[in-house]
């Protein structure tokens, strides 16, 4: 987006704020620290070395699904969307103009999206970007979003702050397909309940064909996992050949659920179902949703294609599964999310312990506000806990919390409604309406975490970059 001038004249005379990595979190942190006229060194180790899940050098690539998850305010997942657009959320704004249709969730065209961060941020006179590897931290404030794949120079940087014992989990990325390799008549398109419109392919199964395809699927050649991997897969996350060795159905009640989908073969709804999202604008890709796999490629290849509308699928990119490490968040950090034993130094992102594309860049966004406070003198920003993001942040950042594992933003951690509401739905619906009103009088009472004008973008959400 066109720069006009830094948002306070005593931003250029600043020491630059180093983030390291130029993911979610990162990118984030970065553009609210620039427009606000505080120079950012942004330090990002790609191309010049990768990661096993990257595939490109692009700031912010999403290397699993390419949905930022749905956007009914009535759901964490949407309220969480509402507080970061309060809050002048970049990454939240280049989503939103490289959406792809999914329903009533938010996915992107990740190349568009990536493209779209990586030129704002190249663009910008107040951004120095290296493209290195960090292996040491450099003195003054610096923001560690290094994600859940940081390279061993910043891991071993890191340790020497907050000791060795770190934790480790795993992350699996489904598997893509061609669009034009998915069986014309054996896929139907359809969201669940028809909410949100057609946007999802569905491919059915019968009774016959499921039983055989989890037959098949458990049996299947996995890769083999790493000393340092074989620990217990985070549950968010299991591979889809883990659930399914847990009971019989237990896809078929899980990411094959048929509830919600007619089959317009039989009028019926399948016996389980396999979603195909749209991963392009155009149409030209689908992801596999919660097929997260440790098969191997050729084993992938061969159990799939039991699906019958994916008998002839092209892969695109097969499922893979990494190594991701995050802190331990509740001993570590503050409610800025910088450590306890050196507050110039602040983690964001997955390696902070959240779980989620959108929750990365929020903590890249707190991370940044908390910075922004130091250098002004202004007190801390401590989102109320009535909402997701204030929620999560005093959750994963509570002593209290052990043992603690990644956590994404969910209605479960905010305080109960006094007095309660009956029914899920117009309890969430609740919680959200006090979360909407809790954020809306602490911003009015913190003018200072306004964009600058140079900075706010247009009525449609979308920044000034075509």
């Amino acid at each position: 987006m066109p720069y006009n001038g830094p948002a306070t004249a005593r931003g250029v005379d600043l020491e630059p704020v180093t983030v390291i990595g130029a993911g979610l979190a990162g990118s984030e942190a970065a553009w609210q620290l620039a427009v606000r006229g505080v120079p950012v060194r942004l330090v990002e180790m790609r191309p010049a070395r990768t990661t096993p899940a990257h595939h490109t050098s692009s700031f912010a690539e999403l290397v699993c699904s390419n949905s930022f998850k749905g956007t009914d305010p009535a759901s964490a997942a949407g309220q969480l969307k509402r507080e970061l657009d309060a809050l002048g959320s970049f990454i939240l704004t280049v989503a939103n103009r490289r959406r792809v249709p999914a329903g009533s969730a938010l996915a992107v065209d990740r190349e568009a999206f990536a493209a779209t961060v990586t030129a704002e941020l190249e663009s910008h006179p107040l951004v120095t970007v290296e493209r290195s590897e960090a292996t040491s931290l450099p003195s003054g404030h610096v923001i560690i979003a290094a994600g859940p794949l940081a390279s061993p120079g910043i891991e071993a940087a890191l340790s020497a702050l907050i000791g060795p014992d770190r934790l480790s989990f795993f992350d699996a990325a489904a598997p893509i397909v061609a669009a034009e390799s998915v069986h014309p008549t054996r896929a139907f398109s359809a969201s669940r309940r028809d909410r949100g419109g057609a946007d999802y392919l569905n491919c059915p199964l019968t009774r016959e064909e499921y039983g055989a395809f989890v037959g098949e699927l458990v049996e299947a050649e996995r890769v083999h996992a790493k000393d340092f991997e074989r620990r217990e897969l985070f549950s968010a996350c299991q591979p889809i050949e883990e659930v399914a060795r847990t009971g019989p159905d237990a896809l078929r009640f899980g990411a094959l659920k048929p509830v919600g989908l007619t089959d317009p073969q039989t009028g019926r709804w399948p016996w389980a179902v396999v979603q195909l999202r749209a991963e392009t604008a155009a149409r030209t890709a689908y992801n596999l949703v919660g097929f997260q796999t440790n098969l191997t490629f050729g084993e992938q290849r061969r159990v799939f294609r039991m699906i019958p509308a994916l008998a002839e699928a092209e892969f695109l990119r097969y499922g893979v599964m990494h190594r991701n490490s995050f802190v331990d968040a509740p001993r570590i950090l503050t409610s800025g999310v910088a450590l306890r034993s050196d507050p110039r130094i602040r983690i964001a992102g997955q390696l902070a312990g959240t779980e989620g594309y959108l929750e990365a860049a929020a903590t890249g966004l707190l991370a940044a506000q908390d910075v922004l406070a130091a250098l002004r003198a202004t007190p801390p920003v401590v989102l109320p806990p009535e909402t997701v993001l204030g929620a999560l942040i005093a959750y994963a950042t509570d002593p209290a919390t052990e043992p603690y594992q990644p956590m994404h933003v969910n209605f479960g951690l905010v305080p109960p409604l006094d007095p309660p509401v009956r029914g899920k739905r117009d309890r969430y619906a609740a919680y959200a309406e006090r979360a909407q009103e809790a954020l809306g009088e602490y911003l009015a009472s913190r003018p200072d975490l306004a964009l600058p004008d140079a900075a706010v973008h247009s009525s449609d959400r979308g920044w000034a970059t075509s």
